[in-house]
């Protein structure tokens, strides 16, 4: 273990005496479909990414193992392969690995660069077709797909939100709409293998719902303990999962 993993084990540890346990029992934990094997989670990059968007998603996911008893793998991943992409605000960070979502359980699409329809970001991306159409191929039994801020415009380019229930950033929903997405006035919409949240700082509540609903309540709010954050606003989920 590293300095940095022993100071966020010493933090964790002391959060969850916080919250009363130091990680949850299998029990408490287990997901609806009380699945076994690591929690396997998948942050798409590309240019012009929001660095909040995709950095958000990553900490609240690799806190959680501190507070599972099911193991959670977390990695950057890119359409166009290993490398490095170029951030909204100039961060490089290195992808180290390919495409590779039948190795997930849960592929997170962040935002960036829709109010810059000439330069690098969710408009290139539409416009050069390879992450919609690789998201489309993308989808199976077993996989969720979730998406924050403008990112949900990649999934709509994708076809993944026509006729389902979903949301975006504030100044996109009138186009989601427009493209046949069913949107929800709400912080976060859950339509099971479809998650989708409003926002660039939504990623933090978008990820803490999805290590709710996967990991258990425990690690949730052992995760938002650790980072002194209370998840904020509304998650919509159909009646049916009520």
């Amino acid at each position: 273990m590293n300095r940095r993993n022993l100071l966020r084990a010493s933090t964790a540890l002391g959060a969850a005496g916080a919250v009363g346990a130091a990680a949850p029992s299998p029990a408490t934990a287990a997901s609806p479909g009380a699945r076994t094997g690591p929690l396997r989670v998948q942050v798409v990059l590309f240019d012009g990414v929001e660095e909040l968007d995709f950095a958000a998603p990553y900490e609240v996911f690799s806190a959680a193992r501190f507070f599972s008893s099911r193991p959670v793998e977390v990695r950057y991943v890119s359409a166009t392969g290993p490398g490095t992409i170029r951030a909204a605000y100039g961060t490089r960070v290195e992808v180290e690995h390919g495409w590779a979502p039948r190795e997930a359980d849960v592929l997170v699409v962040p935002g960036g660069g829709y109010g810059r329809p000439d330069g690098p970001g969710v408009w290139a991306e539409i416009r050069r077709r390879t992450l919609p159409e690789a998201l489309a191929k993308a989808v199976r039994p077993g996989l969720t797909v979730s998406a924050l801020c403008t990112g949900v415009m990649l999934l709509s380019a994708a076809g993944l939100t026509r006729g389902r229930p979903c949301t975006t950033h504030h100044r996109t929903r009138p186009e989601l709409e427009k493209q046949g997405g069913v949107l929800k006035n709400a912080r976060v919409v859950d339509d099971g293998d479809l998650v989708t949240a409003g926002g660039i700082t939504s990623g933090l509540e978008l990820a803490l719902w999805l290590v709710r609903r996967e990991l258990g309540a425990e690690a949730a709010t052992g995760v938002e303990t650790m980072l002194e954050y209370e998840a904020r606003g509304t998650v919509w989920v159909p009646d049916r999962r009520r």
